[in-house]
């Protein structure tokens, strides 16, 4: 099977959540709490300890029965503002985003970004395990909206 190199539109949803950007930025930075919040993200190992702009981490998955590791490297680390990573497997990059909202608190948005397409590898372990390219965004883009509500719930207490 062929990887599909053409654009596929990016997933993004936001949230606003009552707190100040520091307090949201404090859990969402912290990677390592990546499992706590997403439905397929079950646990994240970071290389080295320290959560920074170059640092790698393996991030371990599961979809029902499916579990597989993937090898993240933080491309974006702009403290208080955003954090970003990219997926070496399957070329996705995965990012948090903060701003102020009207109501005194933090918009918090989540994107992923597939600018360079599927690899080949990649397109054949979703298509046999994951329901598909297509089929694993839309499951993706409903865990991205639970992702953002138990963010929200962290850090606001």
């Amino acid at each position: 099977m062929r990887g599909n190199s053409e654009h596929i539109p990016p997933l993004q949803a936001s949230i606003d959540i009552a707190a100040p950007a520091e307090q949201v930025w404090a859990v969402v930075s912290d990677v390592r709490r990546m499992g706590e919040w997403s439905p397929q993200c079950r646990k994240v190992i970071v290389w080295g300890g320290e959560v920074r702009a170059g640092a790698w981490f393996t991030g371990i998955n599961r979809r029902k029965l499916v579990i597989w590791a993937t090898t993240c490297q933080v491309v974006r680390y702009d403290e208080g503002r955003g954090i970003g990573w990219r997926v070496r497997e399957n070329r996705a990059r995965w990012s948090y985003e903060l701003a102020d909202d009207d109501a005194g608190g933090t918009r918090l948005t989540e994107r992923r970004d597939m600018p360079d397409g599927v690899p080949p590898v990649a397109a054949l372990f979703a298509d046999r395990f994951l329901g598909g390219v297509a089929g694993h965004a839309d499951e993706m883009m409903a865990g991205m909206h639970s992702t953002l509500e138990r963010i929200k719930a962290a850090a606001e207490s």
